[in-house]
């Protein structure tokens, strides 16, 4: 989508809205017959629907998503009208120029109305196609401009330049050495030393001519050349940019100043009148693209005189001649025939010669191929590829082991890192015994603590503080042993600790330090006790813990490749938000530079500069803003581009873009 489908798209609606009011008003009975010019006489009613095809084909409503017909398209469907050369219409109209005369007019040819609407369709299509092309055209010139740029900016970009065209450069020399040998009689045929020598003559006369040009260093005979393709590109772009604003102030354009078409007449009198004034604007307007399109690429005329050169070629054309009724010539007079033939002309042949025309140009003047600057990188490597292969083979094995170890790795992290764990995790959550976290077994405590229990009881039993030891006081003993409590045994630990050797040699010593030792052992596992239900209720959250370092591997991993192929991507995005900035700049340095006209309008040539970087605008801009902040920035662009508002009104638009926008273009 650009601004020209949104002119042609205007334009077509403009027409439509006007033949509903003038095609109904000017239908008169049909005929039996009618004749296609050739001699084949073919019934009204279908030649009727033929034309109606054709007018629906060219309609940018047919195609939404394609508004523009391809210009082989248009002109086959204007081979295929086969438009009439002999029209009563047009002979009646021819009698009596410059009259309107509503009851005579009321019964004109709906079949000639119909091929008219034909033909301002087809001029429709061929102007967007003749904008497009010209736009297309001349936005690409910038990047090479910006090349010479950064040639003639940097003496390592310039000797670069210089190395890269040196192959090229010595090709011209030697055939111009070889042209003038010829020249002068040599050739292989009359011998080597002849062939030579002649060689040698030429060598040391051009090696004479060129002293003068050997005094300047070669890398300001490169920044000089660079310069003049610079300059040349700058007045083509130029040139082209005023083309573009002169088909747009001028071209399919009503002849009216106080009616734009944009509505549909009120009565038959002044329907019939904008008919006439679209018809003497459809033919101006095919007078000045074929003026456009011979002119454009002529570098002798210089940016300042195109308007003239344009004025001077579309004086004596008869189709530019037309004027409004009132006037000494019409519209009406010119047969559809020979209308017809001026498109098929613009679309078979201008059109044609100008893109190819200019393209030579471009390949003259522009940056080199891309073998011209490639060559250098790509012999190097064709030259070293042998031995490349030759270190590749020879590591053949190396480079096979590596890749299988390499794949092994991955598998077995991918096992043993994301898979069990993910599968403990699930056991955990289903409370899977073989998933349970645990630092100790299950029935330890209690085996332990009992062992204890019949330790202490014994003790007391063999030991008792009063002769006797009854059930009740076992039972207490019993007791306060499962709470840690070891009265008996520490009593008589004391007691011993007295006379150790008594003790010792009764073994109650021993035997009461092997009951602590084991009362540590339970005190430990009561303790481990405690530590275990802490891991067993965090049994989910260790599953995950164990989870996290190979998922964090994996999405490492996974942006990393990813970042790889979206690099790019990032790239662009941020070089596009650049262009947008260096594409306001230069709007805002167009819109500053420009002479307004006695209005406060911008000239042809600023405003074709201005289309063009605001068609550039426009493409970055719909890549990088949401569809409904782009939509509002469209009416901005709408306003910026609007000759009509004056130059003031289009520099505050810069300013608001600049604060609104802001988001999308930092």
């Amino acid at each position: 989508m650009s601004f020209v489908v949104d002119q042609v798209r205007r334009i077509d609606g403009q027409l439509d809205r006007l033949q509903l009011s003038v095609i109904p008003s000017i239908a008169e009975p049909l005929q039996t017959s009618t004749s296609d010019g050739n001699g084949h006489h073919i019934g009204v009613g279908s030649r009727i629907s033929q034309l109606h095809a054709f007018i629906k084909a060219l309609s940018t409503t047919s195609t939404p998503k394609i508004p523009l017909a391809h210009p082989r398209i248009i002109h086959s469907i204007l081979h295929q009208a086969r438009l009439s050369e002999t029209c009563n219409t047009c002979e009646t109209s021819s009698h009596d120029r410059g009259k309107i005369d509503i009851e005579s007019t009321g019964g004109a040819s709906y079949e000639h109305e119909l091929e008219w609407l034909l033909l301002s369709k087809a001029t429709v299509q061929t102007y967007g196609q003749v904008l497009n092309t010209i736009l297309e055209q001349t936005i690409p010139l910038s990047d090479d401009i910006w090349y010479w740029d950064d040639v003639l900016g940097s003496y390592r970009y310039a000797g670069l330049y210089s190395i890269q065209t040196s192959p090229w450069r010595f090709w011209s020399w030697s055939q111009g050495v070889y042209k003038d040998v010829r020249e002068r009689g040599g050739a292989l045929a009359q011998g080597w030393d002849h062939f030579y020598k002649l060689v040698k003559e030429v060598v040391r006369e051009r090696s004479l001519s060129d002293v003068r040009r050997q005094v300047v260093s070669p890398l300001s005979r490169v920044t000089n050349e660079a310069r003049k393709k610079q300059s040349t590109l700058k007045k083509i772009r130029q040139v082209n940019a005023n083309a573009l604003g002169l088909l747009l102030g001028e071209g399919l354009i009503p002849d009216t100043a106080e009616d734009d078409g944009t509505s549909t007449p009120s009565d038959e009198a002044s329907a019939l009148e904008s008919s006439q004034k679209w018809k003497n604007t459809v033919a101006k307007s095919i007078a000045l693209m074929e003026a456009v399109l011979q002119n454009a690429l002529i570098l002798d005329v210089a940016v300042d005189t195109f308007d003239e050169a344009i004025a001077t070629s579309t004086n004596n054309d008869p189709f530019y001649s037309v004027q409004d009724l009132d006037g000494e010539a019409s519209a009406s007079a010119l047969k559809p025939s020979a209308v017809s033939e001026r498109l098929q002309a613009i679309l078979e042949t201008h059109l044609p010669e100008y893109t190819l025309s200019l393209q030579n140009l471009v390949a003259e003047h522009g940056r080199p191929s891309r073998i011209v600057r490639y060559w250098l990188p790509v012999a190097a490597l064709v030259i070293s590829s042998s031995t490349l292969l030759r270190i590749a083979m020879n590591r053949k094995e190396e480079v096979l082991i590596w890749i299988r170890e390499f794949g092994n790795t991955v598998l077995d992290f991918w096992a043993n890192w994301v898979v069990e764990p993910t599968k403990k995790v699930i056991g955990t959550i289903r409370h899977d015994e073989g998933s349970e976290v645990s630092i100790m077994s299950k029935k330890s405590l209690e085996g332990d603590r009992a062992s204890l229990e019949r330790m202490v009881v014994d003790f007391a039993v063999t030991n008792p503080e009063n002769g006797t030891v009854t059930e009740s006081e076992l039972a207490d003993v019993r007791a306060k042993v499962r709470e840690g409590d070891l009265t008996p045994v520490l009593k008589a630990y004391e007691k011993d600790l007295a006379k150790p050797f008594m003790g010792a040699v009764r073994g109650n010593l021993i035997r009461a330090l092997l009951i602590q030792i084991q009362k540590t052992k339970v005190d430990v596992e009561v303790a481990m006790s405690g530590i275990d239900s802490i891991l067993r209720s965090q049994e989910l959250l260790f599953g995950f813990i164990g989870l996290t370092p190979g998922v964090l591997v994996c999405i490492g991993v996974s942006r990393w490749i990813k970042g790889l192929f979206s690099t790019r991507k990032g790239l662009k995005s941020g070089r596009r938000k650049g262009e947008l900035i260096r594409v306001l700049r230069n709007i805002d340095r167009i819109l500053t530079a420009a002479t307004p006209t006695d209005f406060g309008e911008l000239y042809y040539k600023d405003h074709g500069l201005l289309l063009c970087e605001v068609h550039v605008l426009r493409q970055h801009a719909s890549k990088v803003m949401p569809r409904q902040i782009f939509h509002d920035f469209l009416e901005e662009l709408e306003d910026l581009v609007d000759v009509k508002a004056g130059v003031k009104r289009q520099q505050r638009v810069i300013e608001r873009l600049h604060w609104a926008y802001s988001k999308w273009m930092s």
